[in-house]
This record gives structure tokens, sequence and C-alpha cells, in this order.
């Protein structure tokens, strides 16, 4: 394994934090951080001990709730749990009468930028810009402590992003920053590099893995050359690589040794007629063959025992695609509220003229999309959750995350079983599952305390009360506060 990569996982192993009551100083074994005036703005908890009492705990291994529990934080661990846990007497006390604890989310595919209004991709004008005020805050206040970036339009924001975020400058979650988009000829975007073969790609992954980078994401138009060379690379030092792709199936992908496959079958555009190799088909087209398929297909059953064979994980991003179902998607107001409003605007007009489609696919294509998920868990796969803040501009850092969990629900998973999707398989997938992912003595206090019960109704998940990262306690509206009314610029 990579060195610098062993290292920064040895360190989120070993580190404990201790948060002073005066300073909050953030110190340990890897680090001795001091939060700035702009973080401790926003926090709501900043004891050495304490003991959140009459819990419900859903601890995000899919095991039962158990209700009416002690957990107790010290020096940002978990430190006991249970029904009988003594308190010590320095211990601020939390009553979480009526509230369930969950672990923080594991975002598997929540990036740090958003699509810019008023741009015309034809014209290669589709710019994503970094949301490196906003989006922090805003999966910080949904309950997500941790983060992979999952393509990255700007690296070195985010690289610098994350170096503030673990320096307490900025509060924000932690974050696994993914190097920018491995492409192919043909992008769409002009924030990404179209590579040149083979050479190319092998370089950049090595370039971008010195920078910090610690995954990849290969793209829509990247050719299988291209792909072998920078798996093999990042896998040299024992990092994964995933992909949203279009010009390489699934099938051809897994054999190429990819990890983690985004978005699901929807993207998948192996079954298209005429398909041609290294060469990304009408997607349209794509999507409407795929439409008429069923998760009982003999090549949908195929493509999955494939993949479970290889280890292949999958990333649910279900938010963006029900975006793209007519009627579908809940207007949200704290999403509405976040908007830049011309963005806002621009948002409820696109709604409206996808509301008005008549004969879309995506009804056929959404539901396929949540019988492909269950039937992959069902086969033995890995499922990971993300939200993916891209489309038209629906979708927002913390929320659809959120969202994300109670659409698993609605596909078929238990609330427990989404629960645990959102948390402990990501944690898992990243290899930090050791330190966090799931509520246990030892882990890091990396926790969401919830007004309600979300193992009874999943919509709960969006009643935060308080978000704690390290055993530092964040209050979630004033996250929101700070960030509504930016998205889309900032």
């Amino acid at each position: 394994m990579n060195r610098r990569i062993a290292a920064y996982r040895g360190a989120a192993l070993a580190c404990a934090p201790l948060l002073g009551c005066t300073l909050l100083a953030v110190s340990g074994a890897a680090a001795s951080v001091t939060l700035s005036p702009q973080t401790r703005s926003f926090v709501s908890q900043a004891q050495p001990l304490i003991a959140i009492t009459h819990v419900r705990v859903i601890d995000g291994t899919g095991a039962a709730p158990r209700d009416n529990q002690t957990v107790l934080l010290k020096d940002g661990s978990i430190a006991a749990l249970g029904r009988h846990v003594p308190l010590p007497k320095a211990a601020t006390v939390i009553d979480g009468s009526g509230k369930s604890l969950i672990p923080g989310l594991v975002g598997m595919h929540d990036h740090m930028f958003y699509p810019a209004p008023k741009v015309n991709p034809a014209a290669k004008e589709a710019m994503y810009p970094e949301q490196a005020s906003s989006f922090p805050k805003l999966y910080l206040a949904g309950g997500v402590t941790t983060i992979r970036t999952t393509g990255s339009t700007e690296p070195y924001t985010d690289l610098e992003l994350k170096k503030a975020i673990d320096a307490g400058r900025i509060p924000g979650p932690k974050m696994h920053t993914t190097g920018p988009y491995l492409e192919g000829k043909g992008s769409f975007a002009p924030q990404m590099h179209e590579l040149t073969g083979a050479d190319d790609a092998r370089a950049t992954v090595e370039y971008w893995m010195d920078e910090g980078a610690t995954s990849f994401k290969a793209y829509m138009h990247i050719a299988r050359a291209e792909l072998s060379a920078a798996i093999a690379a990042a896998h040299a030092r024992g990092i994964t690589v995933t992909g949203h792709l279009c010009s390489i199936g699934f099938t051809e992908a897994a054999d190429l040794g990819i990890d983690d496959l985004e978005h699901g079958l929807v993207v998948d555009t192996e079954f298209t007629d005429g398909k041609q190799p290294d060469v990304c088909p009408d997607t349209k087209e794509a999507a409407a063959h795929l439409a008429t398929l069923t998760v009982e297909s003999p090549e949908i059953r195929k493509l999955i025992r494939h993949l479970v064979d290889k280890h292949v994980a999958v990333t649910s991003t279900l938010p963006v695609f029900e975006t793209f179902v007519p009627g579908r998607a809940p207007v949200d107001q704290r999403v509405l509220d976040a908007m830049l409003p011309q963005t806002r605007t621009e948002y409820l007009a696109t709604r409206e003229r996808i509301a008005a489609q008549k004969n879309s696919s995506w009804p056929a294509l959404f539901k396929l999309e949540m019988d492909f998920e269950r039937a992959f868990v069902q086969a033995g796969g890995t499922l990971l959750a993300g939200l993916d803040p891209t489309g038209f501009g629906g979708v927002i850092a913390g929320y659809g995350d959120q969202r994300e969990v109670e659409l698993l629900v609605e596909a078929g998973f238990t609330p427990l079983e989404a629960i645990r999707i959102a948390t402990l398989n990501g944690a898992r997938f990243m290899g930090e599952d050791k330190s966090i992912g799931s509520i246990e003595p030892g882990k890091a206090a990396d926790l969401v305390l919830i007004d309600g019960n979300p193992a009874a109704n999943i919509k709960d998940i969006e009643k935060v009360v308080t978000v704690f990262k390290d055993g530092v306690g964040y209050d979630p509206a004033k996250l929101v506060q700070a960030a509504n009314g930016t998205v889309g610029v900032r």
C-alpha cells in the first residue's frame, strides 16, 4: 500500500482528539488542532466528556435499535455504550429522550462542486464551480461527517479544503479527496482534461497521488487502454478507482479491475444495439433500450453475478435521478432556501419543463435502478450511498444525502439496512471501518442526534438536532443559516 495512504489511515485510526473546554483545542496522538473562531461559532457542544442519556441507538450495523441507552463521549471517541454506563461527575449530560443516535453518514458520491446557472453543454460552456463555502457546512449540517469527493473539477481546491477542515479553520466533514476526472476525448465540460492515451492516464494518476488524492474516478469517454493504465497505477499504491462510464460497459470495466461503479445500471451502455468499443453511444438511445428491460432480464442477472464475483461495488445516487422523473422529486423548501436566487429560479423553471414531458423513459429507468440495487445487494454485492449534486441543480449537499437514505427505503431496503449502506458500507470500502461507520466503543464520536425514530419513519433522518464529529457537537441550524442563499455561487 502507498505509504502516504497507509500513514493517512493510520492517523485516522490512532487519532482520539481531546476537546479543550476553554480553547476548543482538539488534540490527540496524531494531531493538535485548535478550532478557529469561525468554526467555534458553529459549535454547540465542546466538552471533553459528554453523556447522551436515554437515547435510542441505531448503530449502523443493521442490528435492531437499542432503546434507553447511554453513550459516553470522551476525548473525541465513543468511550462507552449501554443501559448502565456510570456517569463521570465531570460529564455534560444531554437528555436523549425521544431521540435517536445514528453514525455520521459516509457520503460516497459527494462532490464539492455544483452546476452553474445558464450554461450550454453543446457549446462546452457547462461549468461546475466549487462550493467551497456552502457545501462543507451543508454536508455537516445534514449529518454527513465523512465524504469521498468522487471526481473533482477543482482538485487543488478540494485538497486545500480538506487541509482547512482538518486544521479546524472551517467546519466541514472529513474529506477523502478524489483526483480530477479521468476523461477521454469528448468531454462536455472545459474543466476536465482529456487524456491522450495510456501514458497520459498513468502520469495523471501518479501526479495526483503525489499531490494527495486518495481515489480516482474514470469518466464517460475514457478508453479501455487508458482505464487499464489508470487502474494499474492506482492499485500499485493501494488506491481505488471508480467510474461513471459510457464508452466502457460495466462488464468490461469489471474485467479491467475497477473497484466501484457510480450511479448503477442506468448509465451502463453495454446493452445498446451496435455498441462500439471505446465509444460512448447516444445516451438517450442507451437509456431507451434499458427502459425496456427488467431486473429479471437474463443480461441484467448475468451482469449482477459478474459484478459480485469480481467484488465490484456500486454507488447508489438515487436523488439526482429522481429529479429527471417528471413530477416526482418533492419540492423541499430547505433546498430552495439554500440556492442563489438565480439558481432557484432556473431550477424551478427546469422542474416545470420536465414535469410537462410526455413519454419520458425516466419513470421506468428509475424503477429499474431501484430494482437493480436491491437485487445487487441480495446477490451479495456491496452498495454504497451518495447524492451527486449535479443534474440541473435539484440535489444539494447534506439534504441530498438524507434523501438518498429515504429513497433506499422506498427501493425496498429496511430503514436499518439503508442506514448501514449509508454509513458502515462506505467506511468499510475506504478501509476506515475501524474508526468510523458505526456506533461502537473505541471509534471516533462521529454521530448524528435525531429528533425521532428513523428506524420506524425514515423521514425523521431530516430532523437533525446535533452533529458530532470527533466528539465536537455542531449546530445544524447555524451551519444552514450561514450557507443559505449562496449555493450556485460559493
